[in-house]
């Protein structure tokens, strides 16, 4: 099956899907190690891991198709669901991401409707292009699909600056126009998240940011709204920052800190994969 086929699957499946966010090859890798079925690749994370810069249209597109290609070769037989931020332009340069993201091995592009330089969805300053052109550009994206292996995640952030009522009238625009997954981003009640969902057809994503604008609920409370997409977009680089801190805090002369858990170096050989080169390295051993 290939990433698009195995994302169907989920998506026709019943119940809530939980996708911890990716920002790397490893980080892709540990995700499909513990079993999850679908992964989405942060465009904050990414900003912050491989830049260290905050997600405020910093990244550029060849930085962000990079990443994800080796998220998607990392990731198995796991679908990743691509940031595809505005699509890096206008409507011809949302077509040729949705292109270059399926080539990469993308099962899905989100695309949204910020004002480029885009923001982080829950952040301050963001603004979003007119309701027709953004609708444009999702049937671009659309269009484009045709001839590529990879669904449309069509995303507003309308709610931030139109309010609610606005940001739902563009997501049943994506809808018509045929997008695949619909977000609406930062619902700021969890009546609004009934409300959205309630409202499309298309199956819906929340986006789980702790300390964020939108109420954090369980994965068993988002099904009961009517999620069928769960993102956690920051909590393994959340949880990476902690450790490493507390890991360089401990590592200083002097220090009484105490050492966070770690990996053996047994483990991380078998993460990364040593085992299995070696096994395989002996089939093109020269004899001597």
């Amino acid at each position: 099956m290939t990433p698009v086929q195995r994302l169907r699957a989920l998506l026709a499946e019943p119940g809530l899907h939980v996708m911890p966010c990716c920002y790397d090859a490893l980080s892709a890798k540990l995700i499909a190690a513990a079993g999850y079925r679908v992964s989405f690749m942060s465009g904050f994370a990414v900003s912050a891991a491989r830049l260290g810069l905050p997600d405020t249209g910093l990244i550029s597109f060849a930085e962000m198709v990079d990443t994800l290609r080796n998220c998607c070769a990392a990731a198995g037989a796991m679908p990743v669901i691509g940031d595809g931020d505005t699509g890096y332009g206008n409507a011809l340069n949302v077509q040729r991401t949705v292109a270059e993201y399926a080539r990469a091995g993308a099962a899905a592009v989100m695309l949204e409707d910020q004002v480029s330089p885009k923001k982080c969805g829950h952040t301050i300053g963001k603004q979003v292009i007119g309701r027709a052109e953004a609708r444009m550009k999702i049937r671009a994206a659309v269009e484009a699909r045709a001839g590529a292996d990879i669904l449309i995640l069509a995303r507003t952030d309308a709610r931030a600056v139109h309010g609610f009522d606005e940001a739902l009238a563009r997501c049943q625009d994506f809808v018509a126009e045929g997008a695949d997954i619909i977000f609406l981003e930062t619902p700021e009640s969890e009546e609004e998240m009934r409300r959205f969902c309630r409202a499309i057809t298309k199956p819906c994503m929340a986006n789980m940011v702790f300390g964020g604008k939108t109420p954090v609920r369980s994965p068993a409370e988002l099904e009961g709204i009517g999620f069928k997409l769960a993102a956690y977009p920051l909590v393994l680089l959340s949880a990476a920052i902690a450790a490493m801190q507390q890991a360089l805090l401990a590592l200083a002369p002097d220090s009484n800190a105490p050492h966070p858990p770690e990996a053996s170096f047994d483990e991380i050989k078998k993460i990364v994969g040593f085992p299995e080169y070696w096994k395989r390295e002996t089939q093109y051993q020269v004899a001597e």
